[in-house]
């Protein structure tokens, strides 16, 4: 488990506060990619997909998959996160804005996006510590999958060549959605 330290400063006097460990993804609230917080707990209930994204990568066209997976699974409960990131190779140079341009002109992508995070190194955001820690360590490229049940806790992780079509991937969700 992460614990988050927040420090204070108030006329010079500088405090520590420890905050509990987060126990589920519900315990997080991002940014949306259009800057406005989205918090986790949104998708109580559901199950959930939380993928790093990139639009300049050899798995970037993974998005039509993923898009075809969220459109069969969404009435039923599934929701995919998408999380770009510039971690590997970079990437995704691009802004949120140019982001968000390229998903849906390119892929048409309705799943929710969110602003771009780090998922990896000293600047890795709380939910990818969370993630990381819950199963399977580093990320190693973009489009690693982490397979999110309805209690937001990780259930599974996917490597970037795990297309999102895959019966493997799709059995794991089929599966969760029960």
């Amino acid at each position: 488990m992460i614990r988050s330290t927040l420090v204070f400063f108030a006329m010079g006097l500088a405090a520590a506060v420890q905050l509990p460990a987060a126990s589920s993804i519900f315990d997080f609230t991002m940014d949306s990619i259009d800057g406005k917080p989205l918090p986790l707990a949104t998708f109580k209930g559901k199950v959930t997909l939380v993928v790093n994204v990139a639009s300049r990568c050899g798995f970037t066209p993974q998005y039509e998959g993923l898009e075809a997976v969220y459109e069969k699974f969404r009435d039923k409960g599934f929701v995919i996160a998408g999380f770009p990131a510039n971690n590997f190779g970079f990437q995704e140079p691009g802004t949120n804005d140019e982001i968000k341009q390229f998903c849906s002109s390119k892929y048409s992508v309705k799943f929710p996006m969110f602003a771009k995070v780090s998922v990896k190194g000293t600047d890795m955001v709380p939910l990818y510590q969370f993630l990381t820690k819950s199963m399977g360590g580093d990320i190693e490229w973009n489009f690693t999958k982490f397979l999110i049940g309805k209690d937001g806790k990780v259930i599974a992780r996917f490597a970037s060549d795990v297309e999102p079509q895959s019966p493997q991937l799709l059995a794991a969700i089929e599966k969760a959605l029960k």
